[in-house]
């Protein structure tokens, strides 16, 4: 199924960015990776990404900002943003799913389930037709 399906990964985290694109890339998805809320918007417009996996808390414009901004783009209405987060309070969920986020991937993160939920969240959703 892998194999055309564009993931943009954010985190300001280089050993988190490490381990989810190794895994995804091993599992024939395109990555690539920003590591703040700038260089992600610039990455999303530029890479076209069918899924991406955003950070919450980071420097600068933080995952939330990076959402709206990208949801006020119409270039990124069937885009899938999973936010990345070790935060679990619920209106730190309620925010982000407000801001136009689909779904949320907690930290610590188990690479065969992060792997799972990525094929979920891609199989689910009709953004592929567009393709």
């Amino acid at each position: 199924m892998a194999g055309k399906e564009r993931i943009l990964i954010v985190d300001d985290e280089e050993d988190i960015i490490e381990v989810l694109h190794y895994n995804l890339e091993k599992e024939g998805y395109q990555v690539e990776t920003a590591t703040d809320g700038n260089e992600a918007v610039a990455k999303a417009i530029q890479f076209e990404p069918h899924l991406i996996i955003l950070d919450i808390m980071m420097p600068g414009m933080d995952g939330i900002e990076v959402c709206e901004k990208l949801r006020a783009n119409p270039k990124f209405k069937n885009t899938i943003i999973a936010f990345l987060t070790a935060r679990s309070e619920s209106f730190t969920q309620i925010t982000a799913l407000d801001s136009g986020g689909d779904d949320f991937i907690n930290k610590p993160i188990k690479p065969n389930v992060f792997k799972s939920r990525v094929k979920a969240l891609l199989r689910r959703h009709v953004a592929f037709q567009r393709d």
